[in-house]
């Protein structure tokens, strides 16, 4: 994987601006990682494909991360940081291409969840948006991933599985592949109240790069009038040649 060009960056949340969010990780790593094919990076885990994201996020905007949340007590807003080195985390169990687990005389085999697991799952989501949405979410996972499944010794389908079944397979998912579900623990100071704020590096990835994107368009034109230079040339200049020029620009 490598950093991405003021170019590339720019190309990028242009091509992904009508996208979904795990169409936009997609674009973003695509061309961050030459060296796989689209193929494989779809195929990775959620937690990959997210500690990928945040290896670029960090090259790209450094290590520290701003965030602001709303108290679910008193509604207090509350804006914290954090460094990506604090949201990295690691397998509790050792991760392989099949996970398995056990449990009420249940025995399943299944994988870890990719992009492509989350997006028609969403997509089906929408259809059934008449149930319950936890139950929903971990039945339709589970049914993308499960490899195989029995009871006492006798092949089952997905529909046969125990809510204690599938409750132990999505644990073990969450054990093996952390990355894929990061938590914030807050603390508001208006209210004493304690909550975990969930934290998605795709969302948050792209919103700076969406906001680094008008400022940068913004500093293109500006030099642009000032000097007639094309947009490649200034974004092939560095951030810090590109601020001396515009504090030169005349208001």
């Amino acid at each position: 994987m490598r950093a991405l060009s003021a170019a590339e960056l720019l190309s990028i949340w242009e091509k992904g601006l009508a996208q979904s969010p795990i169409r936009q990780a997609l674009l973003l790593l695509n061309i961050a990682c030459p060296e796989e094919s689209l193929e494989v990076l779809k195929s990775l885990s959620i937690g990959q494909r997210d500690s990928l994201l945040l290896t670029l996020r960090e090259w790209m905007f450094g290590s520290q991360l701003v965030s602001i949340s709303k108290c679910p007590n008193c509604g207090e807003r509350l804006e914290f940081d954090f460094t990506v080195a604090d949201i990295r985390a690691k397998p509790e169990i050792e991760v392989t291409d099949l996970l398995s687990a056990r449990v009420e005389e249940y025995e399943m085999q299944f994988r870890l969840p990719n992009s492509l697991d989350l997006e028609s799952m969403n997509s089906r989501c929408l259809v059934s948006a008449n149930l319950p949405q936890a139950n929903l979410v971990q039945h339709l996972l589970l049914e993308r991933c499960l490899i195989s499944a029995t009871y006492q010794g006798k092949a089952c389908e997905i529909a046969q599985l125990s809510s204690h079944a599938i409750e132990a397979a999505i644990a073990q998912m969450e054990r093996a592949d952390p990355q894929a579900d990061v938590r914030l623990a807050l603390d508001c100071l208006n209210c004493n109240h304690s909550w975990l704020a969930d934290f998605d590096i795709v969302t948050y990835f792209w919103q700076e790069i969406q906001t680094w994107a008008y400022r940068t368009l913004r500093e293109v034109h500006r030099l642009a009038s000032a000097y007639g230079w094309s947009e490649a040339d200034i974004l092939a200049m560095s951030p810090q040649r590109r601020q001396l020029y515009l504090a030169m620009v005349v208001p």
